[in-house]
């Protein structure tokens, strides 16, 4: 039986590379990484024929589990309609921010509008879900008290 060390990363894929880098790395992720990836073992692993992506790795500062987003050069990306936030499947990539309500009042000025509204929970935290680059759900979360 196997053991989990840690969660290495989660995958995102979309259209547009250069805004989805942009919207996190204003959240405070850091850009770590950048490559294409093409060739036998991307065929391999992704059940593609003849595939190629741009990907680049997003950390949070100080290392930690990181934020993989890819481009489909080949085929190409499909597009889907945004999931609604009770859809089945990945729900959110959810980062923990300092001054939550700033960041969501910037983020709307940017056009990235919440899902629901900011919610408290208990008294510890704050939460609240963002629409981001191509229907992406971010949770942010403060911590307070």
């Amino acid at each position: 039986m196997s053991s989990l060390p840690r969660l290495d990363h989660v995958n995102l894929t979309v259209a547009d590379l250069p805004r989805t880098v942009t919207f996190f790395t204003s959240l405070g992720l850091e850009l770590t990484e950048r490559m294409t990836i093409e060739g036998e073992f991307l065929d391999t692993v992704v059940g593609l024929h003849d595939a190629r992506t741009e990907t680049v790795w997003l950390r949070p500062p100080g290392g930690g589990g990181a934020l993989e987003v890819s481009r489909y050069d080949r085929p190409g990306h499909v597009l889907t309609v945004p999931a609604p936030p009770h859809a089945v499947g990945l729900r959110a990539v959810c980062l923990e921010i300092t001054d939550l309500r700033a960041t969501v009042a910037r983020l709307d000025d940017e056009g990235y509008a919440l899902v629901g509204d900011v919610g408290e929970h208990e008294g510890t935290w704050l939460m609240a879900y963002v629409r981001g680059p191509e229907g992406i759900i971010v949770s942010l979360t403060e911590r307070i008290g």
